[in-house]
């Protein structure tokens, strides 16, 4: 638990950003391999998933708010584990959805929010 809390979050988005910037600077200079390399570094950067987590389940505005898969919060562990198990192979889980009454009215609306956890 306090693994998560102990992070260096600073040196962490340094790392983030010096990628993205590298990035940055080869797409000015029309290098398409190198920009694709260092897309793949960064997509598979311990850093960027420990970022990524972060912003979802701590910094964003709707992180209490509950997916369609019940969980509202994640705790320090579980953010780590979701960190460790996240991969990102070009494709996209779909989105399940759930209907929920409107407030007003007795009718169904859908609602599509994307899980944290499968």
């Amino acid at each position: 638990m306090d693994r998560w809390n102990t992070l260096p979050w600073k040196s962490i988005q340094r790392n983030v950003f010096k990628l993205q910037t590298r990035i940055y600077r080869a797409a000015c200079r029309d290098d398409v391999k190198t920009v694709r390399k260092l897309q793949r570094l960064l997509m598979h950067s311990w850093s960027a998933k420990l970022l990524a987590v972060r912003k979802v389940t701590q910094d964003n505005q709707g992180k209490k708010t509950p997916g369609v898969d019940g969980i509202k919060s994640l705790t320090p562990p579980q953010r780590l584990t979701l960190a460790r198990t996240l991969t990102l192979d070009g494709t996209a889980a779909p989105v399940r959805r759930v209907w929920i009454p409107k407030p007003s009215t007795p009718e169904l609306r859908p609602l599509g929010i994307p899980m944290l956890c499968s």
